[in-house]
């Protein structure tokens, strides 16, 4: 992981890029699974959030903060820019203020080299009850119908599920993957 204090564009636009995909793919999959508008009981992209930014820190937050910006006006909340700009901002730094959090206190290095199965559920919690409750007061302050703390208990259920099952599902693809490597070496 860089120490550069440089933001990366590249990392910014793939990192925007990649959560907009499965953001969109989230949404087909599981709508019958919306508690409320932004509210799911499954969210991938919640797990994509702490992965993006655990390992490329500042640079994949904004490209996550600029995505989030771009589908909110895309598709929910019309021309209420404030609410729009502070969902963004919410999705994006907060798996950052999560990931300053768990490395500070949970004395996860820089590098994430010490990074193990207790580390990575405690920093999926960790992020599940800072991004869920931010998002669920900033929909409560703007007045957004989803915003009540029934569906914050929701929101949490859904970053803690979609992340474990996001992670779930990059271990078997890892795994998938280098038993066909050892298949075609072996030949």
């Amino acid at each position: 992981m860089p120490h550069d204090p440089l933001i990366s564009l590249p990392i910014m636009v793939v990192s925007a890029l990649l959560y907009a995909v499965l953001f969109f793919a989230n949404d087909w999959t599981t709508q019958y699974l919306e508690a409320a508008p932004g509210v799911n009981w499954i969210y991938l992209p919640a797990g994509l959030r702490l992965f993006l930014v655990l390992i490329f820190g500042l640079s994949g937050a904004l490209g996550i903060v600029i995505s989030s910006v771009l589908i909110t006006l895309y598709r929910d909340l019309g021309d209420d820019y404030l609410s729009i700009i502070g969902i963004g901002l919410i999705s994006g730094l907060s798996p950052l203020l999560a990931r300053y959090l768990t490395i500070r206190n949970l004395k996860i290095s820089p590098d994430l080299s010490n990074l193990n199965l207790p580390i990575i559920a405690a920093c999926i919690v960790i992020f599940a009850l800072i991004s869920s409750s931010l998002h669920q007061l900033w929909f409560w302050l703007m007045d957004i119908p989803s915003g009540s703390f029934p569906n914050t208990i929701v929101m949490i259920t859904g970053d803690i599920l979609g992340a474990v099952l996001l992670i779930a599902l990059i271990k078997v693809c890892i795994d998938l993957y280098k038993r066909i490597f050892n298949q075609q070496t072996l030949l």
